[in-house]
């Protein structure tokens, strides 16, 4: 089963702000809801990965042990930074872009 925790969702809402805002390209509300919807079914899939990233930034590593990128196009990735417990479900923690991401 997969939780997504409040931080995620304050993450989540941020991304609608942002898109919204966003000064480069004019998005309407069902394309920004459309965007942030299909981040949040890659969050609800997690359960049943065969394969579980390591993740390996730091500024990652403080939210979970594991990182899936979600790669939306070819200048951004979002990285969803997770948990997994002893009955192997996933707390999403963190959900955060390569451009915000320090290596």
């Amino acid at each position: 089963m997969v939780f997504i925790n409040k931080q995620a969702k304050i993450d989540l809402d941020n991304i609608v702000v942002g898109l919204l805002k966003w000064d480069k390209i004019t998005l309407s509300v069902h394309e920004v809801m459309q965007y942030v919807d299909d981040i949040v079914e890659i969050c609800y899939q997690l359960d049943n990965a065969v394969y579980h990233h390591q993740a390996k930034y730091e500024s990652h590593l403080k939210y979970g042990s594991y990182s899936y990128p979600y790669r939306r196009n070819k200048t951004t990735i979002w990285y969803i930074i997770y948990e997994i417990d002893l009955h192997r479900n996933i707390y999403v923690n963190k959900i955060i872009n390569n451009h915000l991401t320090i290596s």
